[in-house]
């Protein structure tokens, strides 16, 4: 297989990366179909990227040309479209998170497993150039043993972005900063450490919005080989700051602040990588960032499809990230530390 032949499923605020990674990505991946329920935007996708829109969506799921489906639909809707998309033996890169829950996020990786087709999730962050540079250090075991890792997102989001019918609700996205928000975050914080043995968590909904869900998010976290470290989770910081992730190690530390990293270690040695101006959406403007990272991972998924191996960011990987989430939200429910689930 040369060329990737895929439909898109959902035509909302999700699909702008994707498109314009799509457009550059013509050479390795054929789009055929792009559905959306709504007639409005269909137009005004078709208008904006010149791509094929359909208005059945077994156009996409049942057309035995397309190889691959594009999931960016809200969470509520994913496991319905994986079953169909499962059926019919597609490929589905999918969007962030899995599903509302972990268990509806477990059957969505189940299905796909017996399927036997590859599952990729939307957590681009993975392919920044200065994470990627992170994980090399870790590999390379450069900063020795764990000593401490934290996580801090401080992101804002007006009232009028919860006014949306379904924002920040249990119903459509299945929770509030840490599903929505954080996840990213957490996901590259786990992808470096694993999940902490136990944890103590706190969440609540600030005075600043009026939603359902918590808006901000504490925990500390304790690690098998006694590490220890925090996290923390808003949408009320004003005007939104780049996210963090600090590891420090017997032989150095290690800070992401936001597309950047700073690593120092104990050899007077240095490593710098990324860049320190790309947009993160960390502000009111949550689509401020180009479309880079989802044109590595498409090309990620297309090539993992290719050469029948798993994709950077599986479905297995990506329910630590739920894990974490229940455990810190368990915590807080019931004012007790949690040991979260171990994959």
């Amino acid at each position: 297989m040369n060329t990737l032949r895929v439909g898109l499923v959902g035509l909302g605020m999700a699909v702008q990366p994707h498109a314009q990674a799509l457009l550059e990505l013509r050479d390795q991946v054929e789009v055929l179909a792009c559905y959306s329920p709504t007639e409005s935007r269909r137009q005004a996708f078709a208008e904006r990227y010149g791509l094929p829109v359909v208005a059945d969506l077994d156009a996409v799921m049942a057309n035995p040309a397309i190889d691959a489906v594009l999931i960016l639909t809200p969470p509520a809707s994913h496991l319905d479209l994986v079953r169909s998309a499962t059926a019919h033996g597609k490929h589905i890169l999918l969007e962030k998170p899995l599903d509302l829950t972990t268990a509806r996020a477990e059957e969505i990786v189940a299905l796909a497993d017996r399927a036997q087709v590859k599952l990729a999730i939307v957590l681009q962050n993975r392919f920044r150039p200065a994470s990627l540079a992170l994980a090399e250090i870790i590999a390379e075991g450069r900063l020795g043993s764990l000593i401490s890792a934290s996580a801090r997102l401080d992101n804002w989001r007006p009232q009028s972005y919860y006014d949306e019918p379904g924002r920040g609700t249990l119903a459509r996205d299945g929770g509030g900063v840490l599903m929505t928000q954080a996840i990213h975050t957490l996901d590259l914080l786990l992808s470096y450490t694993g999940l902490p043995d136990e944890l103590a968590g706190y969440a609540a909904t600030s005075p600043v919005h009026h939603m359902e869900t918590e808006d901000i998010a504490a925990c500390v976290m304790h690690f098998a080989n006694g590490a220890m470290g925090t996290i923390s989770a808003t949408t009320c910081a004003y005007p939104g700051l780049p996210e963090r992730i600090e590891l420090i190690g017997s032989r150095g530390t290690a800070i992401l602040t936001g597309a950047e990293l700073k690593a120092h270690f104990h050899d007077g040695t240095t490593v710098s990588a990324g860049d320190p101006n790309a947009g993160s959406g960390a502000g009111a403007q949550i689509m401020g960032f180009g479309h880079t990272l989802h044109k590595a991972l498409i090309t990620d998924f297309a090539t993992a499809i290719r050469e029948n191996r798993s994709p950077k960011i599986t479905g297995h990987a990506a329910l630590r990230a739920h894990d974490l989430i229940d455990a810190i939200l368990t915590s807080s429910t019931e004012r007790r530390p949690i040991q979260p689930r171990q994959r």
